[in-house]
């Protein structure tokens, strides 16, 4: 069911047509459709010896071995002839030849076509009006690694890949649980990528259920090529810097948060699946919390909360204290400061913003670039740039150390999208501390905050369970309790969660 990518396209499109007994017709009729179509291929052969046919297929979407070993092979040698075969032909292909793949009949020369696009292969026999569509989609994919993206030290190394059959079987191995129900959507009028939708029957909010598939049902866009594309157009506010959806690559997180009540949605062709609903403390956990012992998981998130707050604050608070408050500095501290920034020939508030849209440069050129490639810029970049520009007065030495401390805080955030989201408004908050001075940046808190305590995920505040206060829910936020507390622990549901 989810092993066919379809890349339907109009231009190929056919009237409802039905199939005829006319071998030679159907064939003319698909392949003008497929004309041009290097891939497009047709297999002659006798059906039991005797019946003309011809299987038809794209041979760069199918299994051609299964092709040849299991159907071609098992076609020709049908013993059956004459009145018999032409009496129960059906019955004959159907449930007699061919056993290792699904096989339909159906008579519409549109939805054989549509067929062959999604990788499936066709068997048309002379004299019968029906054509039957075997399931042999295969392309290449690659293994199962750890996402480079979720690495963890203790815990499972295994990752989703392109192929949405072979991300359901990893889910599936987890979680053996006959209440697991996915429904197979189809989204995209040009691409009609598959979709799925994941949850547990018996634990799941319906609310959220059937909030998420109004959502989807009501996606009418010709293009969804990745679980990136349903996130933009299903999240509650899309204007929104924060993510309001959990994007992750590892099985072993999907099943976690299906027990919790939550709905997964997979694409095919896509090494991701989008958790909804999601709450901001989410983003600071990792699957590696629950491989060890309480107090070392809730120290390292207490890290990761730390680790974002000074990505936010630390320049703007800099630029604040230096720029317009030197009072609060001490007095042997605030001489440093001042002889360090002899000669700068810019601002404060310039100095620090220059800094950082450098950094940001040298980050998105690291990400880019090969890894071994992009581990010597960071290099050259931290130590060299640095260096060179503190040395030439170009800026402060206090400067750097602030920019580096936001830098390596962002870095500490596990989830990529919540970490650029602060990175972006690090510059929201440093604009108004530079005009404002501590006003300024108070008001950017205000205003940020204002707006987390306003978004709601699939109905769910964004700020549970820290705001609206839920005791139970606090159990796994900011600090994980023992693992004994959160094994049977309620579902999630809006009840709960507000």
């Amino acid at each position: 069911m989810f092993s066919k990518k379809s890349n339907s396209i109009s231009t190929k499109a056919t009237n409802t047509k039905l199939i005829t007994a006319n071998l030679n017709q159907n064939l003319s009729e698909i392949t003008a459709i497929f004309k041009d179509d290097r891939d497009f291929s047709i297999r002659h052969f006798h059906f039991s010896g005797t019946v003309p046919a011809a299987l038809v297929y794209l041979n760069t979407l199918v299994d051609q071995d299964m092709i040849a070993q299991s159907v071609l092979k098992a076609l020709k040698q049908q013993q059956n002839g004459g009145n018999q075969l032409a009496n129960n032909i059906n019955k004959t292909v159907m449930e007699e030849i061919i056993y290792p793949t699904e096989i339909q009949e159906s008579n519409n020369l549109t939805t054989v076509v549509n067929s062959i696009i999604q990788g499936h292969t066709i068997i048309l026999i002379a004299g019968h009006t029906s054509a039957y569509y075997l399931s042999t989609y295969k392309i290449p994919e690659r293994s199962v690694t750890q996402p480079e993206s979720e690495q963890v030290i203790r815990g499972p190394h295994d990752g989703f890949v392109e192929n949405l059959a072979t991300n359901i079987s990893l889910i599936r191995y987890r979680l053996s649980n006959q209440s697991l129900r996915i429904t197979p959507k189809e989204l995209g009028k040009q691409t009609k990528t598959k979709i799925a939708v994941l949850y547990v029957e018996n634990l799941v909010d319906n609310n959220v259920r059937e909030e998420v598939e109004h959502r989807l049902n009501a996606i009418t866009t010709n293009r969804i090529l990745d679980t990136s594309y349903l996130e933009q157009l299903i999240q509650d506010r899309p204007r929104s810097p924060f993510p309001q959806l959990l994007y992750t690559e590892r099985p072993d997180v999907i099943v976690g948060n299906l027990l919790e009540g939550r709905v997964a949605i997979m694409t095919d062709g896509s090494p991701g699946g989008l958790i909804a609903p999601a709450t901001i403390t989410q983003f600071i956990q990792t699957s590696s919390d629950y491989n060890q012992n309480f107090m070392i998981s809730s120290f390292i998130r207490l890290i990761r909360v730390l680790a974002l707050i000074l990505s936010l604050v630390t320049p703007s608070f800099y630029v604040a204290v230096v720029s317009y408050h030197p009072e609060l500095i001490p007095t042997r501290f605030a001489i440093a400061i001042t002889s360090g920034r002899t000669g700068v020939p810019f601002a404060l508030i310039m100095e620090v913003f220059i800094m950082e849209i450098i950094m940001e440069i040298l980050r998105e050129a690291t990400i880019r670039m090969p890894k071994q490639i992009g581990n010597a810029i960071s290099i050259v970049g931290v130590l060299v740039i640095g260096q060179a520009a503190v040395e030439a007065g170009f800026v402060s030495p206090l400067t750097v150390v602030f920019v580096a401390i936001t830098t390596i805080g962002s870095f500490a955030t596990p989830n990529y999208s919540m970490g650029f989201s602060f990175r972006l408004l690090r510059f929201f908050s440093l604009l108004l501390t530079g005009l404002l001075g501590f006003y300024g940046f108070m008001i950017s808190w205000m205003i940020i905050m204002n707006h987390l305590l306003s978004l709601r995920s699939f109905g769910v505040p964004y700020m549970s369970p820290i705001s609206p206060v839920h005791w139970k829910g606090l159990r796994d936020s900011i600090i994980k309790a023992p693992i004994k507390w959160l094994i049977n622990r309620q579902k999630m549901n809006k009840r709960n969660m507000e």
